[in-house]
């Protein structure tokens, strides 16, 4: 009778290893790694390909190839690309012209001033984002400024091309950072310009009908269920901490801001007051008062000061430039814009039909 001791198999297998926490651990790491090496792998050829976008279009300006070579260019160009590269789809005319418009759009201004064009390089980030939406970009921005300013966002919040389209259209832009606050006076100046930056001069909230808003409390009740979609609209960064939010001082003072936010990146609490009105002085007032009992009873020791915004229906500058200035607490007053619905009877359609 053999005596000889089986070895014990190095690997025991239950329920196909599933589970084993630590192999489910790992399986779960490897899974990670694995999502993480394709995103890699899918910037690398996006940043190469617009490498490559952009030295063909460098190269059809330092050319001069229209002049050159006549007004034919672009369809030749295009058929002896498809011909070298048959299985690739990025040659068209259109899209050549288009390489041609991207490069020059980013360095007419340096071509111009050094009268020749130099080895410009894309910037690195440019190839963070699809060649789709760099052309939706170039296309509907006038200046490089405000094209910049879109590259930076869809890459900071991951817009798919839709999204940032729908920026475009609400003019993201010009709307950042434009709300008219007293930040200057009532924050250190290391966090005067960053607070800005997380409010905007109008608030678009066109997923909230305005015939639905009747009261403040409808506005409230609107962006309370639709709490995604404006966390979306006050940007990346917001998490949303709850409607009429209880601030207690003691059993007898109790007050309720309309809705509650904490920007994580900033770390600060953001109460946010609405008014269906226009800006009266005396809102400042008592935003002032819900800010101070926030950073009373809410702000950590290592939170940064709250800040108070008003969201009302229109406001005049003078009057809220003066209700802010001796204001203690730093305030932002926007405005907001709901969708518009239209709304035609049967006889005013055929009325329209009769006109044709």
């Amino acid at each position: 009778m053999s005596t000889e001791k089986k070895e014990k198999p190095s690997f025991i297998f239950r329920d196909g290893m599933t589970s084993d926490k630590e192999y489910v651990e790992w399986l779960a790491e490897l899974k990670s790694r694995y999502k993480q090496s394709q995103v890699k792998a899918a910037v690398r050829v996006n940043s190469t390909l617009l490498e490559y976008y952009w030295s063909l279009g460098r190269d059809i300006v330092r050319q001069e190839a229209e002049s050159r070579w006549g007004s034919g260019f672009f369809n030749q160009l295009s058929l002896d690309m498809k011909a070298m590269f048959p299985n690739e789809t990025g040659f068209s005319v259109t899209n050549l012209k288009y390489m041609k418009r991207w490069y020059v759009f980013y360095t007419e201004d340096v071509t111009i001033r050094q009268r020749v064009v130099d080895e410009i390089e894309m910037p690195s980030q440019f190839g963070l984002i699809p060649w789709g939406q760099h052309i939706d970009i170039f296309t509907r921005c006038e200046s490089k400024k405000r094209a910049l300013f879109y590259i930076e966002k869809s890459i900071e919040n991951g817009w798919s091309r839709p999204q940032l389209n729908s920026q475009i259209d609400n003019n993201l832009f010009e709307r950042q950072g434009a709300a008219i606050t007293n930040f200057d006076t009532t924050l250190p100046e290391s966090q005067s310009q960053l607070a800005k930056e997380l409010l905007k001069n109008e608030y678009n909230l066109d997923f909230i009908t305005a015939k639905s808003v009747q009261a403040e409390k409808d506005l409230e009740e609107a962006l309370a269920q639709n709490v995604t979609r404006f966390l979306l609209e006050l940007g990346k960064g917001f998490a949303y901490l709850g409607r009429q939010r209880e601030l207690r001082m003691d059993d007898e003072s109790v007050f309720f801001p309309d809705l509650l936010f904490y920007h994580i990146p900033q770390r600060r609490y953001v109460i946010v007051e609405l008014k269906t009105v226009k800006f009266a002085p005396e809102f400042a007032g008592k935003l002032n008062f819900y800010v101070t009992a926030a950073d009373n009873l809410l702000r950590g020791k290592d939170d940064n000061p709250s800040v108070g915004l008003l969201i009302c229906k229109t406001a005049k500058k003078t009057i809220v430039e003066w209700s802010l200035k001796d204001i203690n607490k730093p305030l932002g007053i926007a405005t907001y814009q709901l969708q518009e619905v239209v709304e035609r009877t049967i006889a005013e359609i055929e009325e329209a039909n009769k006109k044709k």
